[in-house]
């Protein structure tokens, strides 16, 4: 027993350095898991500017290096605007980091107004700022020194017409390449061929030049005495018919013979008899060799060409001197012959013309489609907007940023005196009609309590308004919109079907309603236009990816 005490006893005494050690270990944790909570601070260099001075916001956090941060984004300083935001510094120490974010800020109406508090967001924690009061002065104007005037009204401002010289230009272009190609094809003077300049020579001329040719082709040296004896009386016949004027070419030999000595015996054709009997005989002969083969001696055939050239030379000196009546008629044939010409060639040109217009109008239908082509050519109204010179604005207050195809025009409303009682201020601006089918409206409205916005009472009024003015079977749908800010909405969409509104009557028409709003205001943005206009959803598109709203009052 004794020995057993005395062993529990040396159990119970433990060492002091084992105890040390044990509290270590269970204080380390404790130490691991306090860590410093994030700080956000924000401060101003400056409460009170002048219009369209800025103010230097800065948002200061401090917070562990493995912490998620988002500052705020977009336009939440209203009725501030925010400039520009840039992040400032980093710094670092251990494991701890400091981050910094400064806004510009700045406002063109004098007054006193509040930034409202900013949201900071570290991990999933949500932290505020605080709040400050700026004073925004006018400027001071020295009144003695300058002139004061009244606001100049509104003027009509006339339509850009860049477009319009991109296409003009582009029509010049076109026809210059017409005219280009008419030109060198139709009017230019081309060098003339051996054959149109002899074409132009005088019968007599052009017949001794022929003959000449047969003088030194290889007809008889070849044998061809066929080919031959057919071109020299070819060329004698022709200079005839075109000289003399007989209808050489279609008479037999008796036939011409006896149309020769007619003339010679009428006075109207100096020739011998000689002549006459040697012509005859040539044509004989060419009679033999052309249809009974016959082959005279090659010296014969060189004779005869000599003879022809003779005749043809004894021919020209024997016709008489032309009378003027004569030459009146020969200037009326060329005339004639001129403007048969001009018409060949105008001919030509529209046909060059209509040719080059078909390929194109071919090419564009199949490269473009059908659609594309008869819609630039012949205009269509939502095209042209689409290509229109668009204008970026901000509307109503709290402002609706949008860029539209043409500028939307401030409206008028008549309110009931119910609303009248509920509504501080109703701001409304248009382009287009909703009958009209295409049209962008946008709306900002702030009240006189502030109370959240029945987008629902909104929406079924504007659908109430679409069957007043002939819209029916309206399907509905609802999802969210959010702006590229990242402002959240709500977007209403359909179709409906125009039954009773007079020349859309049986069209299809679609539409979007966007709401956005806080307590106190709503802003609308609604847009109507033609079901299948593939132009519209083009223009819907780049409306719908340019809005943005600004959400605090």
């Amino acid at each position: 027993m004794q020995m057993e005490q005395k062993h529990t006893g040396k159990k119970m005494n433990l060492p002091l350095w084992v105890l040390r050690f044990a509290l270590f270990f269970l204080f380390v944790p404790n130490l691991t898991i306090a860590q410093e909570q994030p700080k956000v601070n924000a401060e101003v260099d400056t409460l009170s500017i002048k219009i369209g001075e800025q103010i230097q916001y800065k948002i200061t956090v401090e917070a562990d290096s493995t912490d998620v941060v988002h500052f705020p984004e977009g336009q939440t300083f209203s009725p501030l605007e925010t400039v520009e935001a840039i992040m400032a510094d980093t710094l670092r120490n251990n494991d701890r980091v400091t981050l910094e974010r400064i806004y510009a800020l700045t406002q063109f109406d004098s007054g006193a107004y509040t930034i409202p508090p900013q949201l900071v967001t570290i991990n999933e924690q949500q932290i505020f700022t605080d709040s400050f009061q700026v004073k925004v002065a006018d400027v001071a104007v020295d009144t003695t020194k300058q002139k004061m005037f009244d606001i100049k009204p509104l003027i009509q401002v006339e339509r850009s017409t860049a477009n319009i010289w991109k296409t003009l230009l582009w029509i010049l272009l076109g026809l210059a390449v017409v005219a280009a190609l008419l030109y060198w094809f139709v009017f230019r003077k081309k060098p003339l061929s051996e054959a149109e300049k002899e074409a132009l020579l005088p019968p007599y001329d052009r017949a001794l030049l022929e003959l000449k040719k047969l003088e030194n082709s290889r007809y008889l040296i070849q044998d061809e005495y066929k080919q031959y004896y057919s071109e020299l009386t070819q060329i004698v016949r022709m200079y005839l018919e075109e000289d003399v004027h007989l209808s050489a070419m279609e008479s037999t030999t008796s036939e011409l013979i006896t149309k020769l000595e007619m003339l010679r015996d009428a006075g109207e054709l100096k020739l011998e008899d000689d002549t006459i009997h040697q012509f005859q005989k040539i044509l004989q002969t060419a009679d033999l060799v052309k249809f009974a083969k016959s082959k005279p001696a090659t010296s014969v055939a060189e004779q005869d060409r000599k003879i022809v050239e003779l005749l043809v030379t004894k021919t020209h000196e024997a016709l008489p001197e032309p009378t003027e009546e004569d030459l009146m008629l020969n200037e009326e044939y060329l005339a004639e012959l001129a403007k048969k010409k001009q018409r060949k060639r105008l001919y030509w040109a529209a046909a060059i013309f209509v040719g080059i217009l078909f390929l194109g109008s071919m090419f564009s239908v199949t490269y473009f489609g059908f659609k594309k082509v008869r819609d630039t050519v012949f205009g269509y109204p939502t095209k042209d907007l689409l290509e229109n010179e668009w204008i970026s604005s901000s509307y109503g207050f709290p402002p609706v940023e949008l860029e539209t195809p043409d500028v939307l025009v401030r409206q008028e409303i008549d309110l009931p005196k119910e609303t009248q009682e509920l509504i501080k201020e109703l701001q409304a601006f248009s382009y287009g009609s909703y009958v009209g089918i295409f049209s962008v409206s946008a709306s900002s409205v702030t009240y006189k309590e502030q109370n959240e916005p029945n987008f629902d009472g909104a929406v079924g009024g504007i659908l109430s308004n679409f069957e007043q003015l002939g819209l029916k079977n309206i399907i509905t749908k609802q999802e969210e919109f959010v702006t590229k800010s990242g402002v959240k909405g709500l977007k209403t969409f359909g179709t409906g079907t125009f039954e009773d509104s007079g020349a859309n009557e049986g069209k299809k028409a679609k539409y979007n309603i966007l709401s956005f709003g806080g307590k106190g205001f709503m802003q609308q943005v609604v847009i109507t236009w033609e079901d299948g206009d593939e132009y519209a959803e083009q223009i819907v598109e780049r409306i719908l990816s340019s809005l943005d709203v600004k959400t605090q009052v």
